[in-house]
C-alpha cells in the first residue's frame, strides 16, 4: 500500500524508516512507540521544507508464521493477508503519516531481495556450508555456544530468554567476517552512525571481539523467498527483511522512474530501531550493504524499552497495555504527547497510567489547553471574535510600557525555532516539547500579570469618560486601555498560532483544530516552518471560534 504524495525533486531528500514488524503478533505499545516517533520526525521535516519519505511496514516470512498459520488451518500467505490490516487499521487511528507501507511478500520486495542475493553471489560474499549451532526460534536467531545462556541445564536465547534448539543443517553463509575493519572504519568515519551513544559502543565493542559467518538460507521449511541460485533454500527472514528498506524505494526495480528513485532517496537518513535489533541493523545490514556495492544508511537510531514496573513489557507477564485501550481513554494527541515528551527516546522509560494522567492535566489540559479556551473565549468577549487589529504608532510605546516577553522568547538570536530544530535532529522529542511548554507556560503567565480583564473594564471606563468629555477614542495620541487589551489579546493569540505549528508534529489533530478556531484554514500545511515562526503573523481580522475544550481535565475515577 502506497500513501501518494506529491513529490518536489527540488528540494532534499529526507528518507526514514521504522522496523518492519512481524506479523506473528499484533500492533502494540512497544511498535506504536516506534512508528509515532518515526511519524513526529517525518511530520516535523515536511514542515521544515524537506521532501521526506517515510516507510513501514511487515515482515512476513519465516518459520513462526508458517507453524501460526498451519495451527490456526490457513496457508502463510491467508494468516499474513490477516494480520496486515490489523497493523493498517493501528497506523491510520494512531494519525501515521507514512508514505508508505512495504510487506515482504509484495513482487517488488521479493524481486528486489532475489537481486540482492544474486549480487552477493557474484561478488563472492556467500558459499555453502553445514551450521551446527543453537537456533531461537521465536527471534529467528542463530547462536553460538558462547553467545546462549545456560539455566538450569537449558540453554536459553540471551535476549529474549526462551529455550533454543540445536539445529544442523546445510546452508548458505555471507562472509560477514570479512566486515570486521570495513565496519570499524565506518563507524569511526561516521560517529552518529549509532545512536544513542551507549548503543554505539555496545556495537563498536560487538565487532572488536571479532565477527564470524551468517548463515543466510533455510531448508528446514519453505516459507520465505528463494535464493535465486539455489531454489532449494529460501532466504533467512532478517536478510529478507533488512532489504526492505531498499526495495520499498525502487532497488531492483525495471521502471526507470523507481530506479532514479532509488537512486535519490538512497542512502536513508534515519533508521528507528529497538535496541533488541541493533547488531541486525548496525553490524549486518551495512556489512551486507557494502558486498553488494551499496552505500550504508547514514543513521540508525536505537531506542529502549518501554518498562511497566520496571519490567519490560510482554504477554507472558501480564503486563501489556494496548494502544486502542489508551486512545479511548486520553485521546490520539495526548498519547502521542505522552510517549514523547515523558520518555526520553533513546532510553528505557517507565510508564504508567497514573504518570500519562499526570502528563495529560499537567501540560494538555492545564496548560496548553487551557490557554487555547481563556484566550479564545476573550477574544470572543472582548472583541467580537476577530483578532484584533493593532495600531501600528502604539506598538512600539506599548512593548516599551508592558514588554512583550512573548516576542523576546521567540525571535531571540538562539530562539524557539532554533532550540526546537536542534532537538528534532537529535531525536530529542522531551527537548523539543519542552521548548514549546516553555513558551506554553510563559504564555499563561503573560495572560496572568497582564490581566485583560482588568483592562477590558478599565476600557470601558476610559471609552465612558472620552465620551463624557466629547472627545473621539480613535484621535488618541496615546495608547488606550483598548489599545493595551488588544496589544494583550493579539500577542497571546500568536503565541497559540505558534504553538499549534510547534506541537504539530507530535499533536496533529489538535494544531489543525487550534489552525482552524485561529481562521487560518481547514489544514495546517507549512513547509517553511523556520519562516512561519516569527511574531506578528496572525492576521488582523481573521474570524476565530472557541469550541469545546481540547483536553478535558480526567481524573483516576474517570479511567478505571
Amino acid at each position: 500500500m502506497t500513501v501518494t504524495t506529491q513529490q518536489d525533486t527540488s528540494k532534499s531528500s529526507y528518507y526514514l524508516t521504522t522496523p518492519i514488524y512481524y506479523v506473528n503478533g499484533v500492533p502494540h505499545l512497544g511498535t506504536a512507540y516506534t512508528t509515532v516517533a518515526a511519524d513526529a520526525l517525518a511530520r516535523f521535516n515536511r514542515m521544515d521544507g524537506k521532501d521526506t519519505w517515510f516507510l513501514t511496514g511487515l515482515d512476513e516470512h519465516g518459520q513462526k508464521v508458517a507453524q501460526s498459520a498451519e495451527a490456526n488451518g490457513m496457508s502463510p500467505q491467508e494468516w499474513v493477508d490477516g494480520i496486515a490490516p490489523r497493523f493498517k487499521e493501528a497506523w491510520k487511528m494512531l494519525n501515521i503519516s507514512n508514505d508508505d507501507f512495504i510487506r515482504t511478500t509484495e513482487e517488488r520486495h521479493i524481486k528486489g531481495v532475489q537481486q540482492f542475493c544474486e549480487t552477493l553471489y557474484q561478488n563472492g560474499y556467500l558459499y555453502k556450508d553445514t551450521y551446527e549451532g543453537w537456533y531461537c526460534l521465536p527471534d529467528e536467531t542463530f547462536f553460538a555456544d558462547d553467545q546462549t545462556v545456560l539455566i538450569e541445564g537449558q540453554r536459553v536465547c540471551p535476549d529474549c530468554g526462551r529455550p533454543v534448539e540445536f539445529v544442523c543443517e546445510e546452508n548458505w553463509f555471507f562472509k560477514l567476517s570479512a566486515f570486521q575493519e570495513p565496519l570499524l572504519e565506518l563507524y569511526e568515519q561516521q560517529p552518529d552512525f549509532v545512536c544513542p551513544q551507549t548503543r554505539r559502543n555496545e556495537v563498536v565493542s560487538f565487532v572488536k571481539g571479532g565477527l564470524k559467518d551468517l548463515s543466510i538460507s533455510r531448508t528446514t521449511f519453505n516459507w520465505g523467498i528463494p535464493l535465486p541460485f539455489d531454489p532449494s533454500h529460501v532466504i533467512y527472514v532478517w536478510v529478507d527483511a533488512l532489504i526492505n528498506y531498499i526495495t520499498a524505494i525502487g532497488y531492483g526495480s525495471d521502471d526507470p522512474i523507481m530506479q532514479a528513485e532509488f537512486a535519490r532517496r538512497w542512502p536513508a537518513e534515519l533508521h528507528f530501531v529497538g535496541k533488541d535489533i541493533i547488531r541486525f541493523h548496525c553490524v549486518i545490514w551495512p556489512a551486507m550493504l557494502m558486498a553488494a556495492g551499496i552505500e550504508p544508511p547514514q543513521k540508525v537510531f536505537a531506542h529502549g524499552f518501554l518498562l511497566t514496573k520496571g519490567e519490560k513489557m510482554s504477554k507472558s507477564r501480564g503486563n501489556v497495555m494496548t494502544p486502542s485501550e489508551l486512545v479511548r481513554i486520553f485521546g490520539v494527541d495526548a498519547y502521542r504527547y505522552y510517549f514523547l515528551s515523558d520518555v526520553q527516546f533513546g532510553a528505557d522509560g517507565s510508564i504508567s497510567i497514573e504518570r500519562m494522567l499526570q502528563v495529560y492535566n499537567a501540560d494538555l489540559a492545564n496548560s496548553w489547553g487551557n490557554l487555547c479556551s481563556r484566550v479564545l473565549n476573550m477574544t470572543q468577549k472582548y472583541f467580537d471574535g476577530v483578532v484584533p487589529d493593532l495600531w501600528p504608532k502604539t506598538i512600539a510605546k506599548l512593548t516599551e510600557e508592558m514588554g512583550n516577553p512573548l516576542a523576546q522568547i521567540v525571535q531571540a538570536e538562539e530562539g524557539l525555532y532554533q532550540r526546537y530544530a536542534k532537538a528534532f535532529g537529535q531525536v530529542d522529542y522531551s527537548g523539543a516539547l519542552s521548548s514549546v511548554l516553555e513558551l506554553c507556560n510563559r504564555a499563561n503567565l503573560y495572560v496572568e500579570e497582564s490581566a485583560p480583564w482588568n483592562l477590558a473594564k478599565a476600557a470601558v471606563a476610559e471609552k465612558s469618560e472620552m465620551q463624557a468629555a466629547g472627545l473621539d477614542e480613535a484621535n488618541a495620541t496615546a495608547p488606550t486601555a483598548s489599545d493595551r487589551l488588544a496589544f494583550v489579546i493579539y500577542n497571546s493569540l500568536e503565541a497559540i498560532r505558534v504553538m499549534a505549528l510547534l506541537f504539530a508534529p507530535v499533536m496533529p489533530a489538535t494544531s489543525a483544530e487550534v489552525w482552524q478556531r485561529l481562521g487560518l484554514g481547514d489544514v495546517l500545511e507549512i513547509d517553511d516552518l523556520a519562516k512561519q515562526v516569527c511574531w506578528g503573523l496572525l492576521p488582523a481580522g481573521n474570524k476565530v471560534d472557541t469550541g469545546e475544550p481540547l483536553f478535558p481535565r480526567l481524573q483516576l475515577d474517570d479511567i478505571e
